[in-house]
């Protein structure tokens, strides 16, 4: 029931309910140590075969920290591999979204199979970037265009706000990246117009980044130029960390995360083909 996403105070409710005493926290405490064990097994399992595509993120939870409660990052990977199939290959304690962080998660990742990785899918992080490119110098990475959309729309006034996306959903609507290029340009001389400077250079700055999916097949483009995937586990993760609230420490967050991540990628969500890679493998050739 806890790992389900019930809080230990209704499972001494419920446990009551049912027989008559309650099943106490050190009780239930005791049969997390004894899953997480097999959770950690889980967690610390070798990747066999390649994963074309790979999605990162972070999520932030609250730990108690020396007495005080601060935030702890959870970094997420979900590859996508030869045959289509998503698969969470990896879920590790990042303590912040920095360049050491998530070049410590990804040569882990490494250090356990993770091979053949042509693109890597995430938002604009701190050192993210940095770290892909010197854990896998020949990836390409792929700034989720939601978030980039997202953080040009912080410097528009609401009024605007379903105007300017339009237009920005324009250069990502575009057959080629030459094209999209094109159509950036137009969109920036027209946010400029509209007095909207901060936005037209955020634009500026960050197109390019958003655009690599477009150097892999168009049959892919509208699941790898988003993190999506991601995020909707991330929600799924939030819900039930909800009932928490703070964590004691660092690794029981990790592993209700993680347990959730298996429940979840055990189902049909991990079971259905999520990309046809024939795609990937003719444009190789």
């Amino acid at each position: 029931m806890y790992l389900a996403g019930v809080s230990v105070r209704r499972v001494e409710d419920i446990s009551e309910a049912l027989w008559g005493s309650r099943v106490s926290a050190s009780t239930i405490s005791d049969l997390n140590q004894k899953a997480y064990v097999h959770i950690e097994e889980w967690r610390q399992r070798p990747l066999h075969g390649k994963y074309p595509y790979v999605y990162i993120d972070g999520i932030y939870l609250k730990r108690n920290w020396g007495g005080e409660f601060e935030n702890v990052s959870i970094l997420v990977a979900i590859g996508v591999d030869e045959d289509g199939y998503r698969e969470v290959i990896g879920a590790a304690e990042g303590m912040k979204e920095d360049k050491e962080s998530w070049r410590s998660f990804l040569v882990w990742l490494k250090s356990r199979g993770l091979t053949g990785v042509k693109l890597v899918v995430g938002d604009k992080n701190l050192g993210m970037c940095e770290a892909v490119h010197e854990v896998f110098p020949k990836a390409k990475y792929q700034r989720c265009t939601v978030h980039f959309y997202r953080n040009i729309m912080s410097s528009v006034p609401k009024n605007r706000i379903r105007e300017v996306t339009m237009m920005l959903k324009t250069i990502h609507a575009q057959e080629n990246k030459e094209a999209a290029r094109k159509k950036a340009k137009e969109v920036i001389e027209k946010l400029k117009e509209m007095r909207l400077n901060a936005a037209a250079k955020k634009l500026e700055d960050g197109i390019e980044e958003t655009l690599t999916y477009m150097e892999f097949p168009s049959q892919h483009w509208l699941k790898i130029r988003t993190n999506n995937v991601i995020e909707r586990l991330n929600r799924e993760i939030r819900r039930r960390t909800r009932v928490v609230g703070a964590f004691p420490d660092g690794n029981s967050a990790l592993m209700l995360v993680c347990a959730r991540l298996r429940y979840v990628a055990g189902k049909d969500w991990g079971c259905k083909r999520y990309l046809c890679m024939k795609y990937l493998d003719e444009a190789a050739e």
